[in-house]
């Protein structure tokens, strides 16, 4: 904890928000729309980063619908999922069916999350309270005479303090977590993700592949010039799969779409091309302390199964923004809203948290060591077999659970 004098500004911020992705930008936009004066910190110079989530749920553009933004937001390049398939021993199987959902955009919209954060930019600063301020990194809290967290301290020293709130949405990197603020529970994962891209024809493709083969899971994203392309690796093993190649990794990968043409020129052609996602399953235990809340992926570290850690990071906002901005707004303090915050929050977070963990160590784990699979286990086969079934992952995937609307 840091007090010391050093530059400051009181940010004529009600709320300092730390971090711009997804729930950072939902968060400050939608306070500054209900008159909360707002600050949000992104610590880097632009959006422009490849490999983050790019899927956009329906559950978020019903949200957007609410505020008269969802048309000006498909307007931005996307392209649209309805269903989910997976190849598994060979077989194709369809899993999931979002066409049926009663909501403005029954479609997940995949979508670069530089689009997506620089869409919500441009409508939040249509906010008289709201402001931005890129290349801000934020490395300490600041300590009240209180007890309260007061606010945060730059890398070049300078403290920056709220009148009412420090919001952190800075990741799974979260200051909470590399201070120490908020007890933290590890639930561990079974494997690493690289991301990289691969050439790709100039045809439409199905937007989103999967195959999974025994010692072998890859998946394919569609983004109309090139495929991006994950290749799950055993926890730990990074050295151990770069030091076999790159050319052994999309011989891999063509090996489980061999219908593909992905020999062309691009894409994977060097080690550092390969992008490493260390992925992580945990829950901060505590979301909360006087003066700060923390929400979206630095409260809770999802898996990248399902594509649901955008999702839950946007809802995570919302709730805030809906429980807290009338306080905040009328200029009081709000540390006894911030509880309401985790319990609205919590269950949907444990809920997801738990099947993650499921499918990691019932069927991920034992793929990735070398479990010989000769068929699909039999809950994809009952959702390939009966089309109805498929609603079931398609409204939990696209609108969540206990999914939030602004109020």
């Amino acid at each position: 904890m840091v007090a010391a004098t050093h530059n400051s500004f009181e940010s004529a911020a009600d709320v300092l928000v730390v971090g711009g992705g997804p729930a950072g930008m939902m968060c400050g936009m939608l306070l500054a729309r209900a008159g909360v004066r707002t600050t949000v910190l992104e610590k880097h110079g632009d959006f422009l980063r490849d490999f983050r989530g790019d899927t956009v749920h329906p559950s978020t553009m019903e949200v957007l619908a609410g505020l008269g933004m969802l048309e000006r937001f498909l307007q931005r390049p996307h392209e649209k999922v309805t269903g989910a398939q997976i190849r598994i021993a060979g077989r194709d199987y369809t899993i999931g069916d979002l066409s049926h959902l009663k909501t403005p955009a029954p479609f997940i919209a995949m979508m670069p999350q530089w689009e997506f954060l620089d869409f919500l930019r441009d409508e939040a600063r249509a906010f008289a309270g709201f402001s931005l301020r890129m290349d801000t990194d934020a490395v300490d809290f600041l300590g009240g005479s209180d007890g309260r967290i007061a606010g945060v301290r730059l890398v070049d020293g300078t403290q920056v303090r709220p009148r009412l709130l420090t919001i952190m949405c800075d990741g799974r990197a979260s200051l909470v977590r590399s201070k120490h603020l908020l007890p933290c529970t590890q639930f561990g994962a079974p494997m690493d993700v690289f991301w990289f891209r691969l050439p790709k024809e100039p045809h439409n493709g199905q937007v989103l592949r999967g195959a999974i083969d025994t010692g072998r899971m890859a998946i394919l994203i569609d983004r109309r010039d090139y495929w991006q392309a994950a290749f799950l690796i055993p926890k730990g093993a990074e050295a151990e799969v770069r030091a076999k190649g790159v050319g052994w990794i999309r011989q891999q990968i063509q090996q489980a779409f061999p219908e593909l043409n992905l020999g062309g020129e691009g894409g994977l052609v060097r080690d550092e091309d390969l992008f490493l996602l260390s992925v992580t399953l945990d829950r901060l235990d505590r979301w909360h302390c006087p003066g700060l809340l923390a929400i979206g992926d630095a409260a809770h570290a999802m898996s990248p199964i399902g594509g649901i850690g955008i999702n839950l990071a946007i809802q995570d906002a919302v709730a805030a923004a809906n429980i807290l901005s009338a306080r905040l707004a009328a200029g009081h303090r709000a540390d006894d809203l911030l509880a309401r915050v985790q319990r609205k929050r919590e269950f949907p977070t444990r809920v997801f948290q738990r099947g993650q963990r499921a499918a990691q160590d019932r069927f991920i784990g034992a793929v990735l060591s070398g479990t010989p699979i000769t068929r699909a286990p039999w809950p994809v086969r009952m959702l390939d077999r009966w089309p109805l079934l498929r609603r079931i992952p398609g409204r939990i995937i696209g609108l969540g659970i206990r999914h939030e609307l602004v109020s």
